[in-house]
């Protein structure tokens, strides 16, 4: 007799057929039966992680690479602590598939009908479900074993599509239930629609711009890496010779090496020739770029000579189309008859370190020393901080060699986000070395991830920069202060300072502590030689004011705009 075929474990094999090869869990009692008698013995390798932030973060750093990315969590007391990172995970276009253990529908009914409450219920059997509509693109609540394979496939198939999470109740009394066995070919991403008539009125508008310019410049955003069209954009860049920039939330999409690679750009934190580059062009074109204030940063855009063709839409002055998807663009503008551009491409300047073993370690110090230790064999990440700007600037030779949450920038993401991508380079069999940079308030609301990457044997070297505050809370608020010597951090952004290396004794892992270049060194060397560890790198900075010199710019602006400071 065969052994029944069941909804657990059809969810499994759609995972699975999808690229999935772990699945982070966090123990509860409404999911555990599918964990333990579906995920465990198939090809899904559990990660016990060591709760729902970190679970939903290391998730969504692996889904980055993978393409899709899960975690598994109990009903309300351990979904609603996954909301965090799901909802940056929607914001960024990353797609995650929450799976929500759920009470059995005798439970529910029973909590409705008389009052009767089972642990972790709120109002009833709707309670997580709207919460999770508004930051997914499709919730299914899986109580009935005929419609599960309908239910599972439509969401799955919106997350691939969407490229955003989504959310699915799995009730404990369904998961054994008997369904129909999943089909042998893997579920794929809709169709992508574009309207015809846009489509042509964009190429030739946007084609005429590009014949006409004198000076165009191309800007790729994150939609180039969410919908996996660097090969299209590598394509189109050659043919038309034009240099191109990326953002932070697009750094390294393509291999920075590119010759026409010209930078980063992101507002004043952008390199000097990066920011004469875009002021010279004549015409920006922007493919899958998002604006937001990350990637303003105090710049003005001239919209009349900047085209965004994002979001579904094509922008160009009071040039506007509706429903004109990114890739069916790039094929056209492929085959658009369009000449090379004889340009010279400015080539990236890379500031070299002057330091010596004995200096007491600056941000700017910092990122001019790390160079020497990040190749094509590096994934680099940045935590929601004042690294984002030291970060920006530094080489990413290797494509998609950069993470980082820059649009919705939740301090503490980078951290166990780096469990994720680690394990995604093990299942993708590139052994690459993942190397973070986070501050010091941000790594204090995830350190746990510590306990996990030691357990399954990852080695990410995390770069905690240690200053004692919120610096970029305080840079955002009033920048002045960096420069100030004499004024104060807000009381509110000052922190309870840790010995991070000492964590190395708590979670069995590898811990220094650094003050000068000489120790940095000894302390990467170090690190470079555990290959099955994650260490941490406490960075001491001598001056608590010090921070990268493209985040200066501010300063001078909020000096001349200081709010009244009143006597704490």
């Amino acid at each position: 007799m065969t052994a029944k075929y069941t909804v657990g474990q059809y969810l499994v094999d759609r995972l699975h057929q999808l690229g999935l090869d772990h699945l982070f869990s966090i123990a509860g009692d409404y999911s555990i039966d599918w964990v333990n008698n579906y995920v465990q013995p198939g090809p899904i390798k559990v990660i016990e992680e060591v709760n729902e932030l970190n679970a939903g973060y290391a998730a969504d750093g692996y889904a980055r690479l993978k393409g899709i990315g899960a975690l598994c969590v109990t009903y309300s007391a351990g979904a609603l602590c996954a909301v965090n990172p799901i909802a940056g995970a929607y914001v960024e276009k990353v797609p995650i598939v929450l799976i929500n253990g759920t009470p059995s529908i005798k439970r529910t009914l029973t909590f409705e009908q008389t009052g009767f409450s089972a642990h972790h219920f709120i109002s009833g059997r709707e309670t997580d479900l709207q919460v999770f509509e508004y930051i997914t693109a499709a919730t299914a609540r899986v109580d009935n074993p005929d419609l599960a394979p309908m239910l599972i496939d439509y969401a799955l198939t919106q997350c691939i599509t969407e490229r955003r999470p989504v959310y699915i109740e799995l009730l404990q009394d369904i998961v054994d239930c008997p369904c129909k066995p999943a089909p042998a070919e893997k579920l794929t991403p809709a169709a992508i629609m574009s309207d015809p008539q846009s489509r042509t009125e964009s190429v030739k508008a946007l084609s005429d711009a590009l014949i006409n310019a004198k000076n165009p410049l191309i800007w790729l955003g994150l939609e180039i890496d969410r919908y996996g069209l660097q090969d299209q954009a590598k394509r189109l860049i050659q043919k038309l010779n034009i240099p191109y920039v990326t953002e932070l939330l697009s750094k390294g999409v393509l291999s920075e090496d590119d010759p026409l690679f010209a930078g980063v750009f992101d507002g004043q934190a952008s390199s000097a020739d990066v920011q004469t580059l875009f002021k010279n062009a004549d015409f920006i074109l922007s493919l899958g770029v998002w604006l937001t204030d990350i990637n303003s940063l105090g710049w003005m855009f001239d919209f009349a000579r900047t085209a965004f063709v994002s979001l579904d839409t094509v922008k160009y002055g009071v040039f506007f189309r509706a429903q004109v998807a990114l890739g069916h663009f790039i094929d056209d503008l492929l085959a658009a008859d369009i000449k090379p551009s004889k340009q010279t491409v400015p080539k990236p300047v890379y500031k070299k370190s002057g330091v010596t073993a004995a200096d007491p370690i600056t941000y700017q110090g910092f990122y001019d020393f790390i160079p020497q230790f990040i190749d094509d064999n590096t994934i680099l990440g940045s935590d929601a901080s004042m690294n984002y700007f030291g970060s920006m600037l530094l080489k990413v030779a290797a494509q998609r060699g950069f993470i980082s949450q820059s649009s919705y920038s939740s301090i503490g993401y980078i951290g166990p986000a780096a469990t994720g991508i680690c394990l995604a380079c093990q299942a993708m069999e590139n052994n690459k070395r993942v190397i973070v940079f986070t501050g010091d308030g941000g790594f204090q609301m995830t350190a746990q991830c510590l306990s996990t990457q030691a357990r399954f044997e990852l080695n990410p070297i995390i770069f905690v920069i240690d200053n004692g505050v919120y610096a970029v809370e305080q840079w955002l608020a009033d920048a002045s202060v960096f420069s100030d010597k004499k004024a104060e951090f807000y009381k509110s952004c000052e922190l309870r300072r840790w010995n991070y290396s000492k964590l190395a004794e708590v979670f069995d892992c590898g811990g220094q502590k650094v003050e000068t270049y000489g120790q940095l060194e000894e302390a990467i060397a170090d690190a470079k030689g555990h290959p099955k560890r994650p260490i941490v790198i406490q960075v001491v900075l001598a001056d608590r004011k010090s921070i990268p010199a493209n985040a200066a710019w501010k300063e001078p602006l909020d000096a001349h705009n200081v709010p009244i400071r009143v006597a704490r």
